[in-house]
């Protein structure tokens, strides 16, 4: 019995000392890209963002890390880009031209 009080004592201890207690929160890079053709897919990181337009237009916000930006299109060369994100860093300017791909 006296085991039982002494672990819920602690864990009572624990969860007083991290009630109200957030992770601050992570501080993010503005991505900004221009490019052409205007309805590629721009993926992030294997995840779908939107077409150029839209991002061109609105802009990402990436948290710091490693990043993988991809420009794709049917007929066009595929565009890849690894960019690294510090918390910080001034909004990242990306142009982005697809190649066609020839007959």
């Amino acid at each position: 019995m006296r085991t039982f009080f002494a672990a819920w004592a602690l864990a009572a201890a624990s969860l007083i000392a991290t009630a109200g207690c957030e992770p601050p929160p992570v501080k993010t890079v503005s991505l900004r890209m221009q490019g052409r053709p205007a309805d590629a897919s721009v993926t992030i990181d294997d995840q779908y963002v939107g077409a150029l337009v839209v991002v061109q237009k609105r802009g990402v916000a990436m948290p710091p890390g490693r990043h993988r930006i991809t420009v794709e299109r049917r007929g066009y060369f595929p565009w890849d880009k690894l960019v690294e994100v510090r918390e910080g860093d001034a909004p990242i300017h990306i142009d982005a031209v697809l190649t066609p791909i020839p007959d």
